[in-house]
């Protein structure tokens, strides 16, 4: 049987969440500014759990072999299938900041 959430936890929860999405939503407008690009490996991490938070898990078949761009995007959001979006998005807010403070903006 399923609990059922007091109508103030559920306010909770929607207040946490909105708040973890507006953070996302900043972070991500903020990674855009940085003065200088992140390595290769930065931008796949940031692109995966940026997708795995919007998307979820990938829903994609792998891009052709010959397509390395599309490969490697397609590797980066895999590696964070299982992640639930809320996760994510907490990982990248704090994948930023670190990305903010190495590279400026």
């Amino acid at each position: 049987m399923a609990t059922l959430l007091d109508p103030r936890d559920w306010q909770t929860y929607r207040e946490r969440k909105s708040c973890c999405e507006a953070d996302f939503e900043k972070a991500a407008a903020d990674v855009r500014k940085l003065k200088s690009r992140p390595d290769d490996d930065e931008l796949r991490e940031l692109y995966g759990l940026y997708k795995q938070s919007v998307v979820g898990d990938i829903d994609i078949a792998c891009p052709a072999l010959l397509d390395l761009k599309g490969k490697a995007k397609w590797e980066a959001w895999n590696l964070q299938k299982g992640l639930s979006k809320e996760d994510a998005m907490s990982a990248y807010v704090s994948k930023a900041k670190e990305l903010i403070e190495k590279y400026g903006i």
